[in-house]
C-alpha cells in the first residue's frame, strides 16, 4: 500500500500548476524534437541542461522526462509521412508506416502509432511504479565489490551495444573514463591530469561534455557532411482506425510492450533491438503477411512503436534505482540529477522520494498529454520540417554557447565546449558512439570509489572482487558480452566453410 500512497503524493506534487506547465512544455518540445530528423532527445536535453540549472529540481526533471518520451511519440510522424525517422528507433516504423501512407492509410498508421505509444508507455510506467521500490530494496544489499562489477557490466554492455563495433565502443568509453579522472582526487586531494590549468582543478562539467558531444557535434556534422534532402510528404488522411484495424493493433501493442520492457531494464538495452524483434514477431504471427513490404501492414507499425515506448519508459528503473543509464538520453538525465547534487541509486527513494514519485506520476500525466498533442496536431508538427536546416542548427549552436557560458561565465569553458564538439564531430564521422563517453565520465569516478572501497574491505586483495557470488556472476556476464559475439561469429564462419 505504501507504493500507491507514495504515488498519490507524487500526483499531488506533479499536479501543481507549475509542474503541469513543465510537463506540457517538455512534451511539446519533445514532440517537436522527435519530428525534426537527426536532433534527438539526448541533444535537446543536453542543450537545455545549462539553461534549466536555476529551475527547482522536481520541475526540471519532469521537464526533461517530458522531452525524453515526447521525442519517441514525435519520431513516428515523420517516419510515416515522409519516410524520415526522427530517431533511430523509428526506422522500423518507417518500413511499414510509409507504405501505408503511400496507399492512402496515413491516418490509420499515425493513430495506431500514437495510441500504441500511449498503451505501452502507460503499462511501462505501471511496471516502473511497482518495480522501482523492489529493485531499490534489494540493491541496498549490494556491497562495493558488487557495485563495481555492476558498473563494469554497464561499461561493457553499453559500449558493445551502442557502438558499430565493440572496439569503437570501448575506445569511446576509455575517453570518457580519462575525462572523468581530470581534477582533484577526492581521497588524496591531489590534482590529476590538469596540465597546470587552474580551470581544470574542479574537473570538467558533465553538462559541457554532453552539450559538446551531442548538440555542437551534431550541428557541425550536419553543416559539413549532410547536403539538402527533399522529402515528399504523403497526403494526410483523417487520423482514425477502422474496427478491423483496432482488432489487428491491440494484440501487437501488448506483445510489443512485453518485448520492450525487459530491454529497457537491462544495461544492454536500448529501443532499437526490441523494435526489430517486435517487427519480426508481428510479421511471423500476422494473418496478412502479404501486406508487409507492399501496401503496409498495420501490425508492423503498432508493434515497433509500442516496443519503442515500453523500452524507453523502462530505462528509468535501472537509472533511478541503480544509477545505471542504458541509453544516450538516460546518461544525460543522470548528469542532470548530479547537477542538483542528487545521486540516483538505492538510496534515492529514501533521500529524494518526493522527487522520484512526482517524476513517476508525471509519466502518467505526460502520456495523456502526448496522446492529445499527437493525434489532433499532426499537421502542425509536420510544418516544423519546413524550418531550413541552416537556421535550425545555427540556433542550436547559439543555445549551446549561451547555456554553457551562463554556467560559470568562463571563456575557457567555451573553448573547451568547441574542442569537445570537434572531438564529437570526428567520432561521429568515424562511427564512434558518443554515449559511452558520457557514461564513462559520469560512472568512472563512482566505479573508482567503489573499487577503492572494495580493496579496503579486502585489505588490498583483488580477489575480493570475485569472492562474493553476485560480483563473480556479474564479472562472468561482462566477459561473456565481450567474448560470445566473437565465438558465435567464428562458429558461423566454420559452419559456412564446412558446408562450402
Amino acid at each position: 500500500m505504501d507504493i500507491w500512497h507514495n504515488l498519490l503524493q507524487g500526483f499531488v506534487t506533479a499536479g501543481t500548476p507549475v509542474n503541469l506547465l513543465w510537463a506540457l512544455l517538455g512534451c511539446t518540445i519533445g514532440t517537436a524534437i522527435g519530428v525534426l530528423p537527426g536532433i534527438g532527445p539526448a541533444t535537446a536535453v543536453a542543450m537545455l541542461l545549462p539553461i534549466t540549472l536555476q529551475v527547482e529540481p522536481t520541475g526540471s526533471m519532469i521537464f526533461f522526462a517530458g522531452i525524453y518520451y515526447g521525442a519517441m511519440y514525435g519520431g513516428s510522424t515523420t517516419s510515416i509521412l515522409l519516410n524520415t525517422p526522427g530517431e533511430a528507433a523509428s526506422m522500423v516504423t518507417a518500413m511499414e508506416g510509409n507504405k501505408m501512407a503511400k496507399n492512402g492509410r496515413a491516418g490509420a498508421a499515425l493513430a495506431t502509432a500514437a495510441i500504441g505509444s500511449f498503451v505501452a508507455g502507460t503499462i511501462g510506467t505501471v511496471v516502473v511504479t511497482i518495480a522501482a521500490p523492489v529493485v531499490a530494496k534489494y540493491a541496498v544489499l549490494l556491497g562495493p565489490p558488487e557495485y563495481f562489477m555492476l558498473m563494469v557490466l554497464a561499461f561493457v554492455t553499453v559500449s558493445a551495444v551502442l557502438g558499430k563495433s565493440t572496439l569503437r565502443g570501448l575506445t569511446a568509453l576509455f575517453i570518457g573514463l580519462a575525462i572523468g579522472l581530470i581534477g582533484i582526487d577526492q581521497i588524496t586531494g591531489q590534482a590529476r591530469y590538469t596540465g597546470g590549468v587552474p580551470e581544470l582543478m574542479d574537473g570538467i562539467e558533465v553538462v559541457l561534455i554532453a552539450v559538446g558531444l551531442f548538440a555542437v557535434s551534431e550541428a557541425l556534422y550536419v553543416m559539413l557532411y549532410e547536403g539538402r534532402t527533399v522529402e515528399t510528404q504523403n497526403k494526410l488522411s483523417k487520423v482514425h482506425m477502422t474496427k478491423e484495424e483496432w482488432k489487428r493493433s491491440w494484440p501487437a501493442w501488448l506483445r510489443a510492450t512485453a518485448i520492450g520492457i525487459p530491454f529497457g531494464t537491462i544495461p544492454a538495452g536500448g529501443s532499437e533491438i526490441p523494435t526489430f524483434l517486435s517487427y519480426a514477431t508481428e510479421k511471423k504471427l500476422s494473418k496478412h503477411p502479404e501486406e508487409f513490404g507492399t501496401i503496409g501492414a498495420i501490425e508492423g507499425v503498432a508493434g515497433p512503436e509500442a516496443a519503442n515506448n515500453a523500452a524507453i519508459t523502462a530505462t528509468l528503473i535501472p537509472l533511478l534505482t541503480l544509477g545505471i543509464p542504458t541509453s544516450n538520453t538516460a546518461a544525460i538525465l543522470l548528469g542532470a540529477f548530479q547537477n542538483y547534487g542528487i545521486q540516483p541509486g538505492p538510496q534515492l527513494l529514501d533521500k529524494n522520494g518526493a522527487l522520484v514519485w512526482a517524476l513517476i506520476a508525471s509519466l502518467y500525466i505526460g502520456n495523456v498529454m502526448l496522446l492529445v498533442l499527437n493525434l489532433p496536431l499532426v499537421g502542425l508538427w509536420v510544418k516544423l520540417l519546413k524550418v531550413p536546416k541552416a537556421q535550425l542548427y545555427a540556433g542550436i549552436l547559439i543555445f549551446a554557447t549561451v547555456g554553457v557560458y551562463g554556467m560559470r561565465q568562463s571563456a575557457f569553458d567555451l573553448f573547451l565546449l568547441y574542442a569537445i564538439g570537434l572531438l564529437g564531430l570526428v567520432m561521429r564521422r568515424f562511427d564512434f558512439p558518443a554515449a559511452p563517453v558520457v557514461i564513462g565520465m559520469i560512472l568512472g569516478p563512482l566505479a573508482e570509489a567503489q573499487l577503492r572501497n572494495a580493496l579496503s574491505i579486502g585489505e588490498g586483495k583483488w580477489g575480493v572482487l570475485v569472492e562474493r557470488p553476485a560480483s563473480a556472476i556479474l564479472l562472468t556476464i561482462a566477459v561473456l558480452v565481450v567474448v560470445m559475439p566473437r565465438v558465435l561469429k567464428m562458429l558461423k564462419a566454420r559452419k559456412r566453410m564446412a558446408l562450402g
